[in-house]
């Protein structure tokens, strides 16, 4: 029967084609117009590394001076080389590591590949167990290569590739800042959206290589990011270990939420040690935020882009009531052929099934449409300024949706023209025939 049906709606688009059509643009529009705002929002709000998001926590603490001080105020998102040190000395986590991002030039060994420069993390041993790289070729380096300012590397894959071919390059040299160093892994694909772990970067720009953060400071390597100093540095560079300037990220990985009550007590009691030693003139002000609350907190969902979608879908309603409303003007002029088909022993049920099928294959149509016009969108969004525009791509499961939110969209709009079809009595329109 369900082909009976699909072919009579078919019968029926042909016999009103400019109704048809438009109830299958309307639907197309806000089918459209929604799957746009919806893949912009599941980008920027997607949980970044899920397995393990409630246990790695951004941790901050308020080493500025008195100057502009406000109680209460939220702490410099970020730590003094000095303080991070300090902590990752202290080993009160199970892991934890500090970093900073940089840009380095990189000199091939190959005359036909120019010199240039990559995105960089200068960060420590716990880096790659905390954040769950994967590895293509080798692995991470450990602490006692950290304390050894050992010349070591990891790169990405893309890195590999253009340097390497794509072979298994641990053990070569790779040449940093005319500095050669000695390859231990290779990244597979590995690009967390958001970039939560610093969030100074762009979203779109992740690492090709890193170094030891120990290696780094000892060859004075510069930075990039953000950096914010108060006092007096003497001349001295905001990198020296007692520069009084706050530029090193610091993350932790606690087990329960116990660990990490404990863990913000003992920033509590460093943050009053280090006032009590004449560092910190602020009281304690500390913030440990796991990955969730770290993105909300930076507002890595923007607002407007929540109106949107909100917006959207009282579009996608406008466009669904104009189809009932079709669907019903439909259905009267229909009402004489529905007369003679219950006079022919038509049921309710199967009139009622009949436009169900006619209101879901004009969702498919319209859903394709849709479909269509989202690409449309998304394009225009990957040409726009906004930060996280190249990383607004339809994906499968974002596809499959379009296609059933369409479907399901229409079958709603058609509850109610199908059950005026249905109920048509068949005595009163023979009559007027």
């Amino acid at each position: 029967m369900l082909a009976y049906y699909f072919d009579l709606a078919l019968r029926s688009f042909k016999s009103a084609r400019g109704l048809s059509l438009l109830m299958v643009i309307a639907l197309g529009l806000g089918i459209g117009a929604c799957m746009t705002t919806l893949t912009v929002y599941r980008v920027l709000s997607g949980d970044p590394i899920p397995s393990k998001s409630a246990r790695l926590f951004d941790v901050e603490l308020d080493s500025a001076s008195m100057v502009g001080y406000q109680p209460g105020e939220e702490p410099t998102f970020q730590l003094t080389r000095f303080d991070a040190e300090a902590l990752l000395r202290a080993k009160r986590a199970k892991r934890q590591a500090m970093m900073s991002g940089a840009n380095v030039p990189v000199q091939p060994d190959s005359a036909s590949i120019k010199p240039f420069y990559a995105a960089a993390r200068y960060t420590s041993a716990d880096f790659f167990a905390m954040f769950e790289t994967p590895f293509l070729f080798g692995g991470s380096w450990d602490a006692q290569a950290d304390e050894a300012q050992a010349r070591i590397a990891v790169i990405s894959r893309e890195l590999n590739d253009k340097l390497f071919g794509g072979e298994n390059s641990v053990g070569r040299e790779l040449r940093v800042r005319s500095v050669a160093m000695r390859v231990v892994g290779v990244l597979n694909d590995w690009r967390p959206v958001p970039h939560f772990y610093d969030m100074t970067m762009g979203m779109t720009e992740y690492e090709q290589v890193l170094l030891p953060f120990s290696t780094a400071m000892g060859l004075k390597f510069g930075t990039s990011g953000n950096t914010n100093c108060w006092g007096n540095t003497g001349g001295a560079s905001p990198r020296d270990l007692n520069a009084p300037c706050s530029w090193v990220q610091y993350w932790v990985e606690l087990e329960s939420p116990g660990d990490a009550a404990a863990f913000r007590d003992y920033l509590v009691q460093y943050s009053e040690e280090q006032r009590r030693a004449g560092r910190f003139e602020r009281p304690a002000n500390v913030r440990l935020r796991n990955v969730t609350d770290w993105l909300a907190h930076r507002k890595v969902l923007p607002g407007d882009v929540r109106l949107q979608v909100w917006l959207a879908f009282g579009f996608l309603l406008v466009c669904l009531t104009n189809t009932v409303g079709l669907l019903l003007a439909k259905c009267l002029r229909r009402s004489a052929e529905i007369g003679v088909r219950r006079a022919l022993g038509a049921t309710k049920r199967a009139i009622f099934a009949q436009f169900l099928v006619e209101a879901g294959t004009l969702g498919l149509a319209g859903g394709l449409l849709g479909l269509l016009l989202a690409v449309l969108g998304l394009w225009l969004v990957r040409h726009s300024p906004a930060d996280y525009a190249p990383l607004v791509q339809m994906d499968w499961p974002m596809l499959a949706l379009t296609l059933l939110l369409a479907l399901a969209a229409s079958v709603i709009a058609g509850l109610l023209p199908a059950w005026r079809a249905a109920n048509v009595t068949p005595a009163q329109q023979l009559k007027t025939q």
